[in-house]
């Protein structure tokens, strides 16, 4: 396990807090406004970070820098007979809102309204370091996300895309996607080919960029 810094793991805290509960609240608004009542009924339309943290996500989070909170329950019947793209932007808004977040992250590092100090004496982190963490944090949570394997959001995402034969398939290996995945996430990597790292990190680079408006 890698040896986290104080500063680290009250940062990862800090934006597990927000960035899971923000993603979560997301998913419920977006099907609470297309009139599926089940995220209400579950105590999930809420703001408050205990009814939407799990336990291990949380700490996934916190040593391995990738997690995920408790799925919002929803009725795909319910939101389907509002619109065919219900279920798909309600998958979304999660993803979404840590992108947004990002965002909002990334204008004081951008525009210079934090000086930036990486470090100072004491455990608590810098503010500029917590923006940057926050931002990177929220990026590699939504990329992680819109993988297009269950139970993560990409999978219906992608779904509402795909002609029926696609959707066939995604129908065929869903049973199997929540091995695949911890295969592509844990196995893998043991083995030497990290294809989650070959994926998400040029993109994680990518997009801290743009937001930052520095070549990293």
């Amino acid at each position: 396990m890698t040896n986290l810094s104080p500063d680290t793991i009250i940062s990862r805290i800090i934006t597990l807090m927000i960035a899971f509960t923000v993603h979560e609240f997301s998913h419920a608004w977006v099907a609470n406004a297309f009139g599926d009542d089940t995220p209400r009924a579950n105590g999930r339309l809420s703001l408050n970070p205990a009814v939407h943290l799990d336990l291990l996500g949380t700490l996934m989070l916190l040593f391995a820098g990738f997690g995920w909170a408790k799925p919002v329950p929803v009725n795909p019947y319910a939101l389907k007979r509002r619109s065919p793209a219900a279920l798909m932007l309600v998958s979304l808004a999660g993803p979404l809102s840590n992108f947004v977040l990002a965002v909002l992250a990334a204008i004081p590092l951008r525009f210079g309204l934090i000086p930036a100090v990486y470090n100072w004496p004491g455990f608590l982190p810098t503010p500029y370091s917590f923006l940057l963490n926050f931002m990177v944090i929220n990026i590699l949570l939504m990329l992680f996300n819109l993988i297009p394997l269950s139970p993560l959001d990409g999978e219906k995402v992608l779904e509402y895309f795909l002609p029926p034969a696609g959707v066939d398939f995604l129908d065929r290996i869903r049973p199997y996607s929540p091995l695949i995945l911890l295969g592509i996430v844990f196995i893998l990597p043991i083995l030497g080919f990290d294809l989650f790292g070959m994926i998400l990190n040029p993109l994680l680079r990518a997009i801290s960029s743009l937001l930052l408006g520095v070549s990293l």
